[in-house]
């Protein structure tokens, strides 16, 4: 392949990738043609399919796109707090944080998730990726857990799908009534004590002090 064409082709999938969320978001994930993403993208059919095989593949990439940077931002904001500062309530307050253009990516993820509720191939997809994602946060957990002198006292991954849910549902809520519950809401006023309930102090030396 001429270098030109691999120098290329991040730029074009950047551009197809940003194209898709914008026309995702506005039309939805199945009223959305290929040659609608191609037309905002500003790029052919031909460089669409030599990035992705299908509007599926397309979406798998959004969310692994996204996945990565919502786990690099948050872990960059943990890694600059000063060690007095690693209490369970600031690190509600930072995992709460809700970008401006996550409505877009909310629309776009839940249209997705019901395809995949009706569809099994779809299902079975989805699910390694969200599994994926779901190992990073129990490892994130772990990680900051262990800064602020705590562990969890139950199974890393089932706190992550508690995380996580708290995270959709309340975003669904707030985008519904976002002056009676702004975006972040719940997760800043209850992780903090789910966090409490679901884990111990340990000790210097590794010794583990009471539940809770």
């Amino acid at each position: 392949m001429p270098k030109g064409v691999t120098k290329r082709r991040p730029r074009t999938r950047a551009a197809l990738l940003k194209a898709a969320l914008e026309t995702f978001a506005e039309h939805g994930f199945h009223a959305t043609t290929i040659e609608q993403i191609c037309e905002r993208a500003g790029y052919t059919r031909g460089a669409y399919y030599s990035n992705f095989a299908s509007k599926e593949e397309l979406f798998l990439a959004l969310f692994d796109e996204h996945s990565e940077r919502v786990v690099r931002r948050l872990a960059e904001a943990i890694d600059a707090l000063p060690a007095e500062e690693y209490t369970l309530e600031r690190l509600a307050v930072l995992a709460s944080r809700v970008e401006p253009d996550e409505r877009d990516w909310y629309l776009v993820t839940t249209e997705f998730t019901l395809h995949a509720i009706r569809d099994p191939q779809a299902a079975w997809v989805l699910a390694r990726h969200d599994a994926r994602l779901r190992a990073e946060i129990a490892r994130g957990l772990e990680t900051v857990l262990r800064r602020a002198g705590r562990e969890l006292t139950v199974d890393a991954d089932r706190f992550a799908r508690l995380v996580i849910a708290l995270r959709e549902g309340g975003l669904a809520q707030s985008y519904v009534e976002p002056e009676e519950l702004p975006p972040g809401s719940l997760e800043r006023d209850f992780l903090a004590p789910l966090l409490a309930a679901s884990s111990r102090e340990i000790g210097p030396d590794g010794a583990r002090g009471p539940t809770g």
